[in-house]
């Protein structure tokens, strides 16, 4: 692994914990404001892709070239990252907290989306591995992230329906 792959995975290590924390932080705050929590059962499913994900990357270990293209979609998809957790503020977080009579967001990337976080997500899990060229990782954890989606989305789409208004 070169130095620039070491330096590119602990900026995504320490982004990854940092955004742990936030989210923990979050998380406390909504609860004592009223919230609960939605889907806790799959939670650790959520945490399990991701961090396999991450452990993948540092063991399997790019060469020695850096692919450049999806580096610089990577770099973008963190911009939109920010922008996303900065629309939702302190109501983000990387559980499914629901705090009843709180309106949902629909400024910013929520406009278009319903759940632009977990498009960023997608992308980022099938680009990142592409960027030290290990496609089979990125399909792999792809795929993991699609079955772990598909349960999270539907839990929090039903939740969100049950305190929103149509």
């Amino acid at each position: 692994m070169t130095w620039l792959a070491y330096l590119i995975l602990a900026l995504v290590t320490l982004q990854r914990l940092g955004e742990l924390v936030l989210a923990e932080r979050n998380t406390r705050r909504l609860l004592a404001k009223g919230a609960h929590e939605v889907g806790r059962d799959h939670y650790f499913f959520v945490v399990a892709v991701h961090a396999g994900w991450l452990i993948a990357l540092w063991l399997l270990g790019p060469g020695p070239a850096i692919h450049i293209v999806p580096f610089v979609f990577y770099i973008a998809l963190q911009f939109a990252r920010v922008w996303v957790i900065a629309k939702l503020g302190e109501r983000w977080t990387t559980r499914i907290i629901v705090l009843p009579g709180a309106p949902l967001v629909r400024t910013g990337p929520y406009r278009w989306l319903d759940h632009p976080n977990y498009v960023i997500v997608i992308a980022e899990i099938a680009v990142l591995p592409l960027v030290f060229g290990l496609p089979i990782v990125a399909g792999f954890f792809s795929v993991l992230n699609a079955v772990v989606l598909w349960i999270r989305i539907r839990e929090e789409n039903q939740a969100l329906a049950a305190i929103s208004p149509s």
